[in-house]
């Protein structure tokens, strides 16, 4: 079935797109519910002013979202709602410059303005601050979690290391979650959808006394999968996830309060599907073609899907516990947070994209974590200043083991393509069955494998002040000083192959192995050791390292007018060193940047139109990215090594929401970026510096909502949502790492359309509704990128590529 949406449906997306653009409004839709009745043909004349009126904690206080000065996206609990999104990687399309890329849950990759932190290991730490309820999330393996009792998502751009400290460099993710209400509440929710699809969602909150209060909350997410496997029969693609929720609150006193939360997630689901792109026979003993030859590649968007990971599965365990104090003072408010996380994790996948056992490859990353974290935090207002200061401290212990596993024929493959001794094992395999004796090197596992441990802390105090010079007149000053420590340790186990081991030593007490040709009996004793990480093994390598850092900030703002705002500022941001999990000894610097920023801030109450946008230019130094190192291949598979380049940008962003009627919503938000490379040299040897990084220039979403009021006793509320993200810009090394012109046959990196729907009817005050909902409406399909690290040794290039229109439909009911 054709992937492209018929003419039709391409005439109204450009349709949408285009009324969009010309109307200019916000993607955020705060929720206007109870806003006060107006007639029907016109707008409530302070609509504007209550379409920004969303109060936010981005700044570590209560602010309307208007009034701070910092680029500022709120995903609202509504908002998401309207997408049916389970979890913030299913909607980052509407928000522009934001990138959750999460073909795998529990290796999340979180990019900002161009930025991110590639490589999901224990030893380095992402360069897009995820933060819950304002406790940091420590690791991949944690950072992408279910939305639960969702209250909003508050997306900061640009470096936030004063505030939210290390490892904002190059944003945040601030997710809020509902509190006890002192309101007895309950609501449930069931969705049913095409592939399987049920999703149900519960909440009871209940006050206990004038006192106390318990919120219990609950999600059970599950599918059937999109793909099939063509041989095995098997889904991919499939959903399994549940997760609870309980929050307990005591106000001891008039003046002191505690919460008390306890979050618990459960994932179990097949790994992510890996599209072959070379074509094969139904013999699983035929090798594929080396080199590969692009030209001949399958379209991964029409390619059946053949993978054999034994034992493939992607799992997670996650615990979480936070308790906070706040009190409050005449003068301000002293809040204590302490919270300790876990998580559990498990990941094994097909990395060859091939059921054929003579190209066979599994990688495994298993997971364990547990971290601290504990803050005080004052905060005060005085006649000139609004301030907040404090002091933390994170602790967090983590241990890796990351895996490769393939069998013995594929070392026969790995010695024809790479050391060019022809194949050996079946050689000799072929040789002793031919005298009838009962040996054979073929289809013994073989596992390698990297264990690490991680023991990091960290210590931090920061400030920051709001002088109000006068009342239109403020300038921020903000510090923080952070210090890391960090122990970190590789083991790089001697390779396990018991079954080969046994048959070579069963063939040496039967005096066959001296009878050997020495070629065979020269292979032979190269398989003896390890062929994929051959760095130090059987040697522990430890090393310790600590990192000190300040990060100040200064923001200046004007109102010209109670309704418009500007500001500029300077901020620095800061990512902790680290160290390349699967890089026995690797050492890398902290990242580091400064971002300088102006924008403006407006609502335009006589035309019920609310309008913000910036500019900003970031220098960042010692970025660090995951690449495939193609110079590993000599010897083995190769790896993915982290490479440090200097990069910059320029951008602008803009976004609006304008309201020209009661009923009738319209927003936009886009994205303008050139990110470039100051200086860089790819692990293949190419120079970059001056070249694209492979940012696209542009990205934007927009739609509408409508509302039929009096619609069987209720009403009916139509939204329609589009998010464009352009293609990206290559460079000399894009091809290598599958991000760009991989091969004619199919696009890699091209512009992306999404397009989501939805129709809703709800009774008076949302007692009780009905919804029909679709995403990737048009079912538009892509490649996002083709995974070369087999390519060079097997031949066997992979590509991922997006889901399919999902559909469904929702029922809900309040009480």
């Amino acid at each position: 079935m054709s992937i492209r949406p018929r003419p039709l449906s391409a005439a109204l997306r450009q349709l949408l797109g285009g009324t969009a653009l010309l109307l200019c409004a916000q993607t955020v839709q705060a929720d206007d519910q109870n806003a006060a009745p107006a007639p029907q043909d016109q707008a409530d004349p302070n609509q504007a002013k209550l379409l920004g009126n969303i109060t936010v904690t981005a700044q570590s206080r209560n602010q309307e979202m208007q009034s701070v000065p910092i680029p500022l996206q709120i995903i609202t609990a509504k908002q998401v709602d309207t997408l049916a999104a389970t979890d913030l990687s299913k909607m980052d399309m509407f928000v522009p410059g934001l990138v959750v890329s999460a073909d795998q849950p529990t290796q999340p990759r979180y990019q900002l303005r161009g930025i991110a932190t590639s490589d999901f290991g224990i030893g380095t730490e992402p360069a897009v601050g995820v933060y819950i309820n304002g406790v940091y999330a420590a690791r991949s393996g944690g950072a992408l979690l279910a939305f639960n009792d969702l209250a909003r998502v508050e997306v900061l751009k640009g470096p936030q290391g004063t505030l939210f400290g290390r490892n904002a460099a190059a944003g945040a993710i601030s997710i809020v979650t509902n509190e006890p209400t002192d309101r007895f509440e309950g609501k449930a929710r069931l969705r049913i959808g095409n592939y399987g699809k049920v999703y149900g969602d519960a909440l009871l909150n209940l006050p206990l006394n004038q006192d106390m209060a318990l919120r219990v909350s609950a999600y059970d997410n599950q599918s059937d999968g999109w793909v099939k496997d063509a041989a095995s029969g098997k889904r991919y693609g499939e959903d399994n996830d549940w997760g609870t929720r309980a929050v307990f609150r005591w106000n001891i006193t008039q003046d002191t309060r505690m919460l008390l939360s306890w979050d618990h997630e459960k994932l179990n689901q097949p790994p992510h599907p890996a599209f072959g792109l070379v074509p094969l026979s139904n013999d699983t003993n035929q090798r594929p073609p080396f080199p590969p030859d692009p030209t001949t590649y399958l379209n991964p968007l029409h390619a059946p899907l053949y993978n054999d990971a034994v034992g493939g599965r992607e799992s997670r365990t996650f615990d979480g516990v936070t308790l906070s104090f706040d009190h409050s003072f005449a003068w301000g408010s002293l809040v204590s947070t302490t919270a300790w996380r876990g998580f559990d994790t498990f990941n094994r996948g097909d990395y060859d994209g091939t059921n054929h056992i003579v190209s066979y490859l599994d990688t495994t990353n298993i997971e364990h974590n547990n971290s601290w974290y504990q803050e005080f935090k004052l905060s005060g207002t005085t006649g000139i200043a609004d301030w907040v200061g404090g002091v933390s401290y994170y602790q967090e212990q983590a241990r890796q083991t990351s895996q490769t596993n393939i069998f013995t024929d594929s070392l026969d493959t790995l010695a024809s393509n790479i050391m060019g001794v022809g194949t050996p094992l079946t050689d000799i395999s072929n040789a002793l069955a031919s005298f009838g004796l009962p040996y054979t090197l073929l289809g013994d596992p073989w596992h390698e494998a990297i264990s690490n441990v991680g023991k990091f802390k960290a210590y931090a105090a920061f400030g920051d002040v709001i002088w109000h010079v006068n009342d239109r007149f403020n300038i921020t000053t903000g510090i923080r000083y952070t210090r890391d420590s960090k122990s970190f340790s590789w083991y790089n186990m001697p390779r396990s192959a018991p079954q080969f081991d046994g048959t070579v030593q069963a063939l040496d007490q039967a005096g066959v192995l001296a009878m050997l040709p020495p070629e065979a009996q020269m292979a032979l004793a190269a398989f003896g050791n390890n062929v994929i990480f051959t760095d130090a093994v059987g040697v522990p390598v430890r090393f310790h390292n600590t990192w000190n850092n300040v990060s100040p900030r200064l923001v200046l703002d004007y109102k010209f007018t109670p309704d418009v705002m500007g500001y500029a500022s300077v901020t620095k941001g800061y990512k902790a060193g680290g160290y390349n999990s699967v890089q026995v000894g690797s050492r890398f610097a902290p990242e580091k940047v400064i971002n300088y920023e102006a924008g403006v801030k407006t609502t335009f109450p006589e035309h019920n139109l609310l309008l913000n946008g910036s500019v900003y230019y970031y220098r960042y130094d010692n970025k660090q990215s995951l690449s495939l190192d193609p110079n590993s291949a000599g010897s083995g598979v190769p790896r993915y090594l982290v490479n440090s380049t200097d990069q910059e940008a320029k951008g602008l962003e803009l976004e609006a929401l304008w309201q020209p009627v009661r009923d009738l919503r319209l927003n936009f938000t886009g994205a303008y970026i050139d990110a470039t490379y100051r200086k860089a040299v790819a692990d293949s040897g190419a120079v970059l510096t001056g070249q694209p990084t492979g940012e696209p220039r542009f990205s934007y979403t927009a739609g509408l909502a409508y509302t039929w009021r009096n619609v069987a006793s209720g009403q009916l509320e139509f939204n329609l949502n589009y998010a464009y993200r352009g293609k990206s810009r290559c460079n000399d090394d894009s091809r290598l790492q599958g991000e760009c012109v991989i091969s004619p046959n199919f696009k890699v990196g091209e512009a992306q359309h999404r397009t989501d729907a939805r129709l809703d009817w709800h009774a008076p005050g949302d007692r009780w509704g009905v919804a029909l909902y679709a995403s990737n409406l048009f079912n538009d399909r892509y490649v996002t990128g083709v995974d070369n690290i087999t390519a060079t040794v097997f031949g066997t290039p992979y590509a991922n590529i997006t889901p399919p229109r999902m559909w469904g439909v929702e029922f809900r009911a309040k009480f």
